[in-house]
């Protein structure tokens, strides 16, 4: 995957959901790299997060606004006039949407729409890239990854919100946006870690928070099955898929981001990988039988990216929960957490 690097100066981005984990990671590596950022978001919802820590807003023109509100959302990316869009805003956890279905279904479908439905008839737009989920197919638990030429679907309302959006861009592809000659991808990442996520019902952040309080971390299913990687890798490849668009409109499509077999692992792997990067910590393994349903087996193949991208993994699985462990650690000790992710896009920059 070639750098590229100076491809993104003076381009105007726009991200949606930039005050989110991999949104602000985003964020910064556009900022470092030379765009001009916009970015679209709810408030921070989570206290302490990324967004204020890591100064997300310094430097970028940052705008408060809910995506269900498609009037003030059209205003907003009008006036911004992207060349590239980055569509992360979401509801992305899966337990919340249980409790919150109709929540979820708004924000992730419709908001979508919102956002896709703001791009017709803009001139400037060129490529959109819209982040969904690996847990969009329909899940057979099974430990073959999954295509995306496979059927969609999804038991809990996060997944099938999220697989219902990846209609929604295919129509807007194929109905308006192809022929404004607006490259209109959608991709699907697997599961993320890195410093920064306070999110509940994470693994990770839950770990962080149980560990430096001195209390025992619950894991409800510790066999559950899923591809892990650093958040600088899916947002590697969502900025590859962007690059190459730009020239080549005829790539866009729905693109796997996953890690190889070897960062297919369990929970309870995750969590031991862990445990020994922070030094200590208790944990409690519960029976997988709590909670609502959740998917046991979960891989992508990711063969798409790598064979027409060149996009490929660069941290193995111990590399990155290392890392994102370490990066909890400097910034509970009084690191910037600007300066924290600055120095590990620069360290991922380099193996590029």
């Amino acid at each position: 995957m070639e750098p590229a690097l100076d491809f993104w100066r003076e381009k105007r981005v726009l991200i949606t959901g930039h005050t989110g984990f991999k949104g602000g990671w985003l964020a910064l590596w556009l900022q470092r790299l030379g765009a001009r950022v916009t970015g679209i978001a709810l408030p921070p919802n989570t206290s302490p997060n990324l967004f204020e820590l890591a100064r997300i807003a310094d430097g970028i023109d940052s705008h408060f606004c809910d995506i269900r509100d498609a009037e003030a959302l059209s205003g907003m990316v009008r006036s911004a006039r992207p060349d590239i869009v980055f569509h992360l805003a979401a509801q992305p956890l899966v337990r919340a949407s249980y409790a919150q279905p109709l929540d979820t279904f708004s924000s992730n479908v419709m908001g979508t729409a919102h956002v896709l439905e703001a791009l017709r008839g803009l001139e400037t737009v060129k490529v959109a890239v819209m982040v969904t989920t690996d847990k969009v197919y329909r899940n057979h638990e099974r430990l073959q990854p999954y295509r995306e030429d496979e059927p969609l679907g999804g038991h809990d309302p996060y997944s099938a919100s999220k697989a219902a959006s990846e209609i929604v861009i295919a129509s807007y592809r194929d109905a308006f946006l192809a022929e404004q000659r607006v490259a209109v991808s959608s991709a699907r990442a697997g599961n993320v870690i890195g410093g920064g996520d306070w999110s509940m019902d994470r693994l990770i952040p839950d770990a962080v928070r149980a560990w430096q309080a001195g209390t025992v971390l619950d894991i409800r299913r510790p066999n559950a099955v899923r591809p892990w990687q650093h958040v600088l890798e899916p947002l590697a490849g969502y900025m590859s898929l962007a690059r190459q668009s730009w020239d080549r409109p005829n790539l866009a499509g729905a693109y796997n981001f996953g890690p190889d077999s070897a960062g297919v692992a369990s929970v309870r792997d995750v969590v031991e990988l862990a445990r020994a990067a922070y030094g200590v910590g208790a944990v409690r393994y519960g029976d997988g039988q709590e909670g609502p349903h959740e998917a046991g087996l979960l891989a992508l193949d990711a063969g798409k990216a790598r064979s027409i991208l060149g996009v490929a993994p660069r941290w193995p699985l111990a590399q990155a929960v290392e890392r994102t462990l370490a990066w909890y650690r400097a910034q509970q000790g009084g690191g910037d957490a600007r300066a924290l992710c600055e120095a590990e896009i620069a360290e991922y920059e380099g193996k590029l």
